[in-house]
């Protein structure tokens, strides 16, 4: 099957290897900060931290040998920029198949920029209950935080300044797997 193509004035910085061993070494260290994986649930934040979030969740159920619970959370109405949208916000849905409320919820996403998103997504969990612990695993942390929220596992920290934009594609999207960035 063919992927979908990005634009030529995209630079990649992550490939699909790259990609693999950083979610692979945050599955690992996960597993290592916790040692006993009763009461861990992996949530992914809609769209991008949703598949990086599976393939986490695989990885971490490969090498325990347990299924962990599996969550997507939609942070669509957790936003706090909702009111500069011009057309109405397009719901995905949450899914969170097990209870939030005393379990370690390690949190995903694709990129990390300024922590709205994860602001957000902690307003979201917190909506359904009181987990014991959140932890939050990043593909890419780019900086230029606004919030004070900081990842306790990260793939890969890529330096960019505010006027670039950092993109990842995954095959689930149709896309070759790779981390981009350019200008906006």
């Amino acid at each position: 099957m063919a992927h979908k193509e990005v634009p030529n004035s995209w630079r990649k910085i992550m490939d699909a290897k790259a990609i693999a061993r950083s979610i692979s070494r945050i599955s690992y260290e996960i597993v290592e900060k916790n040692r006993d994986p009763s009461g861990l649930a992996v949530v992914g934040i809609r769209t991008g931290g949703e598949h990086i979030g599976r393939r986490i969740h695989r990885e971490i159920s490969r090498i325990e040998g347990v299924d962990l619970p599996f969550g997507i959370i939609d942070i669509t109405l957790y936003r706090d920029d909702l009111a500069s949208f011009d057309s109405q916000p397009v719901l995905k849905g949450t899914d969170l198949p097990f209870a939030i409320t005393g379990a370690t919820i390690v949190l995903v996403d694709d990129v990390l920029f300024t922590g709205r998103t994860v602001r957000a997504a902690l307003d979201a969990i917190v909506d359904f209950g009181r987990p014991k612990q959140v932890q939050l695993a990043i593909l890419v942390d780019r900086g230029h935080r606004e919030l004070p929220i900081r990842p306790d596992f990260v793939g890969k920290n890529i330096p960019s300044s505010i006027d670039e934009m950092v993109y990842v594609k995954l095959e689930e999207e149709g896309f070759e797997d790779g981390v981009y960035i350019t200008k906006s």
